[in-house]
């Protein structure tokens, strides 16, 4: 397995030494480091001030929304980035959800999130091919605009810039069933939120069948080297209240989903109920521990390297860890690398 760092999105301020924890990391060998973005920073501007202070690693969005920029924006920022890297990037693409699609960039989600994926990724496939001018009769990203409001003046084009690589590796946060197998269909990896290697083949097995040699399976895991595990899994439970609870209506919240397709409905619901009535401290004591160490790496030194064997276990070829602790981070490249 390789090694990522995940350093996500900034919260009030600009997080602090997030460039030299990059080029620790680096120093570590991890293999990539990932930005994110919700409603505040961007994914690609951290990433390129990393870029211009590193010389190895590769540069991943996890995740870039898909209705912050049209495709061919994207594929213009994943282009560029690659180019200014020395062909490091790593472009993980994300729908969101509605809340944030509707709420944030004020446009609809689409009604058919199957086509609205596959329709992006294949304009970005298009544009970083160029081998011919982009078109697309596409239901959400149609190329050249056709609408009734439009001027019908539109040409189709392609970039004036050429690639530096025509394959920039795509991968897709997909949460359900479809989701993922059309990812493994159209994809060069998967970034999961939650995995768990116990319950790996029950709940995620059949939509990866398939998957061809060289698809990465990338998911985020929140690690932490502590004397403690409940004290470990307290910030994990905290931000899963949050996740589970408030990112997202009651009726469409696609991590709570997933958290029940994990076995964990019932405390799913519970979460929702206590965190959108306002009782947020409830919702988190709510959380199952169980369900938190799952999906992480938390504990003793001996104890990381005997669940390790587990993670081994699994179709998983990078660990994309979320932690900022230098002790962390360097226990796991010496029992991971």
């Amino acid at each position: 397995m390789r090694l990522g760092l995940v350093l996500g999105y900034w919260g009030a301020a600009p997080t602090t030494g997030f460039v030299e924890l990059a080029q620790e990391v680096e120093r570590l060998g991890f293999d990539s480091v990932w930005t994110a973005e919700s409603w505040g920073s961007d994914v690609f501007t951290p990433l390129t001030w990393i870029a211009a202070h590193t010389s190895r690693i590769r540069l991943g969005t996890g995740i870039a929304q898909m209705a912050a920029r049209t495709p061919t924006a994207t594929a213009m920022h994943a282009l560029t980035l690659d180019h200014l890297s020395g062909g490091r990037m790593l472009l993980g693409l994300g729908l969101s959800g509605p809340q944030v699609v509707e709420g944030w960039y004020g446009r609809p989600f689409p009604r058919s999130p199957l086509t609205a994926v596959r329709e992006y990724v294949d304009v970005i496939r298009q544009t970083l091919r160029r081998e011919k001018p982009v078109t697309l009769a596409g239901r959400y990203h149609p190329l050249p605009y056709p609408g009734p409001d439009g001027t019908g003046l539109g040409k189709p084009l392609k970039p004036i810039t050429h690639p530096l690589r025509p394959d920039i590796p795509i991968l897709l946060g997909a949460e359900g069933p479809k989701n993922i197998a059309q990812t493994v269909s159209i994809a060069d990896g998967w970034l999961p939120l939650y995995f768990s290697p116990e319950r790996w083949h029950e709940v995620y097995a059949a939509p990866l069948a398939g998957a061809r040699p060289g698809f990465m399976v990338a998911p985020l895991v929140h690690a932490r080297v502590c004397a403690n595990v409940d004290e470990g899994l307290a910030p994990i439970r905290a931000m899963l209240g949050f996740y589970i609870g408030g990112m997202g209506a009651q009726t469409r919240n696609f991590h709570a989903d997933l958290m029940a397709r994990m076995g964990y409905g019932t405390e799913a619901r519970r979460i929702q109920e206590l965190f959108l009535t306002g009782r947020r401290e409830e919702a988190v004591a709510a959380v199952p521990a169980a369900f938190a160490d799952e999906i992480s790496l938390v504990g003793p030194r001996e104890r990381i390297a005997e669940r390790l064997a587990a993670w081994r276990a699994t179709p998983v070829t990078d660990l994309l860890v979320t932690s900022r602790d230098p002790l962390t981070l360097r226990t796991l490249a010496e029992l991971v690398l």
